[in-house]
């Protein structure tokens, strides 16, 4: 398992810690949606399901959706986000792309949290979420703050992976 894919497991579990301490409600029962269904949207959402979460996948490839509804979640392609953004209590981003813009705030649910787990430059236009009053948690760097020994024998195992891969 290269370290790209080792670490999203960390940072989904550090991303439920946040949401644990942050909400006022449970995770079981909650309506959470996570954008992207890459490496980390992969290792979270089916975390949030065992949870009792009520989870969807936003993405915008046929495939990954599909992928999404195999491991029995719901899924929304990106094209109509605002018109169902009011129904979730927790977003999670995982795209490092804007993807949560003025309009995409604007139509949250009061009091919904949004946790930003993108790399630079994140997938939350920051400044619309302070003026709209959308609380918005950018948590950078998870894998090292969470889980620092884990993280570092996955690095450590892709290295040594790379290593052999390149006969070095």
């Amino acid at each position: 398992m290269r370290y790209h894919t080792a670490n999203a497991l960390p940072t989904a579990e550090g991303a439920l810690q946040i949401a644990m301490e942050e909400l006022p409600i449970t995770i079981h029962d909650a309506r959470a949606l996570v954008i992207g269904f890459g490496r980390l949207g992969r290792a979270l959402a089916p975390r949030l399901r065992a949870l009792g979460a009520r989870v969807w996948v936003c993405a915008r490839r046929y495939e990954q959706r599909a992928a999404a509804e195999s491991m029995g979640l719901g899924s929304e392609g990106t094209d109509r986000l605002p018109d169902w953004l009011c129904s979730y209590d927790l977003v999670f981003n995982t795209v490092p792309a804007q993807v949560l813009g003025v309009e995409e705030l604007a139509a949250l649910k009061e009091r919904a949290l949004v946790i930003d787990l993108a790399s630079r430059p994140g997938g939350v236009d920051m400044d619309a979420a302070a003026a709209l009053g959308v609380r918005v948690i950018w948590a950078l760097s998870l894998p090292g703050k969470v889980a620092p020994v884990t993280s570092g024998r996955y690095i450590k195992n892709t290295i040594y992976h790379i290593m052999e891969e390149s006969d070095l």
